[in-house]
């Protein structure tokens, strides 16, 4: 009875490791669109200077409002056919052909206006200020700081001032 026992505690451990394994192994890995096979929810960029966003992903659905801002960073959430569903900073969405959005990656400044720095580094040197609603081309990005391009000017700024970019996420 006595090894039964034994057995039925490491039988019962084993199951639980690989039932927390499964789901850590769930929560890393992001899901994958049905019709890219690239992750969901990522961000893309408007690539149009005018985008009808529809309530469903056809034509007959009604246009719900147009977007106007050329190279504005969106968070692609859904995929489905050539249709891609899409919020805004706002929260604001829906669909749209996947025509009119790039896999270039943008970020809008949050707030009223924030430092472009030459360093990763809050004492760094301002290179420029960037207002808030300006759209700028994403970069490298490390745990807190991303580097954006605008109006000519390039440099660093914190993760928390933009929107377009995830907050785990690094790129190089």
């Amino acid at each position: 009875m006595n090894s039964f026992l034994r057995w039925w505690n490491v039988a019962r451990l084993a199951l639980c490791a690989l039932l927390l394994a499964g789901v850590a192994m769930a929560q890393e890995a992001p899901a994958l669109g049905p019709e890219t096979n690239l992750p969901v929810p990522r961000f893309v960029s408007l690539n149009a200077s005018e985008a009808n966003v529809r309530r469903g992903p056809s034509l007959s659905h009604r246009i719900d409002w147009v977007f106007t801002r050329r190279n504005m960073p969106l968070q692609l959430v859904a995929e489905y056919g050539q249709w891609r569903r899409v919020i805004d900073r706002d929260g604001q969405g829906g669909w749209i052909h996947y025509t009119l959005l790039s896999g270039a990656r943008t970020v809008v400044i949050n707030g009223e206006s924030t430092a472009l720095r030459n360093r990763p580094d809050a004492n760094g040197t301002e290179n420029a200020i960037l207002e808030g609603g300006v759209i700028a081309r994403l970069g490298k990005c490390e745990p807190e700081w991303c580097q954006l391009t605008a109006g000519g000017y390039r440099g660093w700024v914190p993760k928390s001032v933009i929107w377009g970019v995830m907050a785990e996420e690094l790129r190089d």
